[in-house]
């Protein structure tokens, strides 16, 4: 495989046409690189190709002319040379399942999914694997503060592009660099992955701080000790702690727990004002990805024998109906270890 600098070659498929998916084909097509996004919907395919727009999820932005769409995993594959997913992560194996046959032998596959899966507690990378039957060299991971409304828009922001092939990772770095993006390489799969899968607990837990009226000490401590734990389990799993000081860990758990448009942050509000998870469903529309990896995470967590209880009581609110105000009594009165750092 040869390094093209982004500007030729193969087209790159998109897989998925929510938001990000939608913002990133956007990302590539700025780039210079000839995207398809496969949309599930035909409505969808049919809107991006004729209105050059995405009117369910980003409808106030024009996309270049480089990006087509369609509702054919056939079309939309075969040729790529760089396949982007970009799927709920707890749909990523029986998607994947069925696009496999399409796959190039050499392509690269990237994953924009910030979950770990349900039953198995593993992470995407690792799912992409086992199901496409492929090595880790071929797969790469983008993870970051990426809210895609504010990067469709051209906001200035920056990710990171992991993987254990540096020239595969550096394809993606140059498919995607911007003058408004702007990516950086890490070969650390695993903290990246990790630090994306649980800020999305911890912005639950935001949103849920945020809608009981506490203040910036409670939101403060919650995105601090969130760290802690997202770095405790990290480590655990052999992931390089400096990782989760980085874009990948401290950057996107900061977006998602402060911004209004992270839609995990935004679920959180919606169960703190008293709502059920039914509720918070019905009201926000898009999938809040910790709602269901909070329980894969502390599988994870407890098969390690690491501590994470913040996502423990999380965990207790979404999927067991605990009060929050209990949820808040249990992480205040636990018993204080004599840890040297916090």
């Amino acid at each position: 495989m040869s390094e093209r600098g982004g500007r030729s070659g193969g087209h790159v498929a998109v897989l998925g046409a929510g938001s990000w998916g939608t913002a990133f084909a956007k990302i590539l097509a700025d780039a210079g690189r000839d995207v398809t996004i496969l949309a599930r919907r035909p409505s969808v395919a049919e809107a991006i190709r004729a209105e050059r727009r995405n009117p369910d999820y980003l409808p106030g932005v024009r996309l270049p002319d480089r990006v087509t769409a369609t509702g054919d995993a056939e079309e939309a594959i075969v040729g790529a040379e760089v396949v982007v997913l970009s799927v709920p992560s707890q749909t990523l194996r029986g998607n994947l399942a069925g696009w496999t046959p399409y796959l190039d032998p050499d392509a690269t596959l990237v994953s924009l999914m910030k979950g770990i899966e349900l039953g198995t507690t593993k992470r995407m990378s690792q799912v992409i694997m086992e199901t496409a039957g492929v090595p880790a060299d071929r797969v790469v991971v983008v993870s970051g503060p990426n809210l895609a409304p504010e990067i469709a828009a051209e906001q200035p922001a920056a990710t990171v592009v992991a993987g254990t092939d540096n020239r595969r990772a550096t394809l993606v770095q140059s498919s995607i660099r911007t003058p408004y993006f702007r990516p950086y390489t890490n070969d650390d799969v695993v903290g990246c992955e990790l630090g994306g899968a649980v800020k999305n607990v911890i912005a639950l837990a935001y949103g849920i701080a945020t809608a009981m009226g506490f203040g910036d000490n409670t939101r403060a401590m919650l995105m601090t000790r969130g760290l802690a734990e997202t770095a405790r389990l990290g480590v655990a799993l052999g992931a390089d702690p400096i990782t989760f000081a980085g874009l990948a860990g401290m950057g996107d758990l900061v977006a998602s727990c402060s911004s209004p448009l992270a839609r995990n942050r935004t679920f959180g509000e919606h169960l703190g004002r008293g709502e059920t998870l039914e509720q918070a469903q019905t009201a926000t529309r898009q999938t809040a990805e910790g709602v269901k990896s909070c329980l894969a995470i502390r599988d994870l967590a407890r098969a390690h024998g690491v501590e994470m209880p913040i996502t423990e009581q999380i965990e207790r609110i979404c999927h067991e109906g605990m009060d929050p105000r209990l949820a808040v009594d249990a992480l205040m009165s636990r018993t204080a270890k004599p840890e040297s750092y916090e």
